[in-house]
C-alpha cells in the first residue's frame, strides 16, 4: 500500500472517531427529543424505546395551553439571563480595560486573584453570599439575584476581556489622544470596534451561564413567581416518588431552543472571540 493509501486510511479513521465522539455527545439530546414524544408508561419502560411507538404532542399541547408557571420560570430566565449578560459585559469591559492598559505593580496579583476564584466550588461561597445579601435585603430578589450571578461571571470574564485589550495596539489610543480625543471617546470610538468578537463572547458566555443556573437560583429565590426555569422545574416538576418524564423533558427541548438558537447564530464570534482571547497578551 503506497502513501496516499495509507493518507486515505488515517483520514477515514480520524473521521470515524469524530463521527462516535459527535453521536456520543449527541445523544443525550436525541433522547430528550425522543422522550418528550413518548407518552409517561413508555418513559417508564424497560428496556426503554428507542423512537417512541406511538409519538404524540400531548405534553407540548398541556405544555402551552394548562401550564402557566413554566411561562413564568421561562420569562424570568430571560429577564435575568438578559440584565445579567448586559451588566457583566459593561463591567469587564470598563475592568478589563483598566486592568490592560494602567498597569500597577498589583495587576499580576489581581489577575491571580480572578484566576483563583474560579478554583472554589459554587457551593463553598452560598453560605456568606446568602448572609451577605440577606444584610441587605436583597433575598427573595430578581436584584439580589443578578448580583449574585454578575459577581460569579467578573473574575473569568474580566481577565478575558483584557486580553483582548492586549492585543490592540497602543499607538492607536496614542494617535487618537494627540488629535484631542479623550480616554474614554477613545475606549468607545476606536478600541471596542476592534474587540466586538471579544464583546459577543463574554456577552453570550455570561448569557448561557446564568441561563443554565441552578444553584444561585434555589438558594437565594424561596418565591415561586420569580424563579428561574431550572429551579422552578426542579422543585415543581420532579416530584419525591414519581416524575412525569415526558413533560419534564418537553420543558427540557422548549428550554434549550434559545441557547440552541443563539449559539448557531453566534457560533463564529463566540469560537473566534474565545480562541483569540486565550492566545492574545
Amino acid at each position: 500500500m503506497g502513501a496516499k493509501g495509507k493518507k486515505k486510511i488515517w483520514i477515514l479513521a480520524e473521521y470515524g472517531i469524530l463521527a462516535v465522539i459527535l453521536l456520543f455527545l449527541m445523544f443525550p439530546l436525541y433522547w430528550v427529543l425522543m422522550t418528550s414524544f413518548k407518552t409517561n408508561m413508555e418513559a417508564y419502560r424497560f428496556p426503554p424505546t428507542m423512537v417512541p411507538e406511538a409519538p404524540n404532542i400531548n405534553s407540548y399541547i398541556s405544555l402551552f395551553t394548562e401550564d402557566n408557571f413554566f411561562f413564568i420560570y421561562y420569562k424570568n430566565n430571560f429577564i435575568v439571563s438578559g440584565i445579567t449578560a448586559g451588566i457583566t459585559l459593561i463591567l469587564a469591559i470598563m475592568s478589563g480595560y483598566a486592568l490592560s492598559r494602567f498597569k500597577i505593580r498589583w495587576n499580576k496579583w489581581i489577575v491571580a486573584a480572578f484566576l483563583s476564584a474560579q478554583m472554589f466550588p459554587i457551593v463553598s461561597r452560598m453560605i456568606s453570599l446568602y448572609d451577605l445579601l440577606g444584610k441587605i435585603h436583597l433575598i427573595n430578589t430578581r436584584a439580589g439575584l443578578i448580583l449574585a450571578l454578575t459577581a460569579a461571571m467578573l473574575p473569568f470574564t474580566i481577565t478575558l476581556m483584557a486580553s483582548f485589550f492586549d492585543g490592540i495596539p497602543r499607538e492607536l489610543e496614542e494617535a487618537a489622544i494627540v488629535d484631542g480625543a479623550g480616554r474614554i471617546q477613545t475606549l468607545f470610538q476606536i478600541v471596542m470596534p476592534l474587540v466586538k468578537s471579544g464583546m459577543v463572547a463574554v456577552g453570550i458566555y455570561a448569557f448561557l451561564m446564568t441561563w443554565d443556573d441552578y444553584l444561585h437560583a434555589v438558594t437565594l429565590i424561596q418565591n415561586d413567581s420569580l424563579r428561574t426555569l431550572s429551579a422552578g422545574v426542579a422543585l415543581r416538576y420532579l416530584g419525591e416518588l414519581s416524575y412525569d418524564w415526558s413533560k419534564v423533558n418537553t420543558i427540557s427541548v422548549v428550554g434549550i431552543l434559545p441557547i440552541m438558537f443563539l449559539f448557531f447564530f453566534f457560533q463564529k464570534y463566540m469560537v473566534k472571540g474565545l480562541v483569540a482571547g486565550a492566545v492574545k497578551g
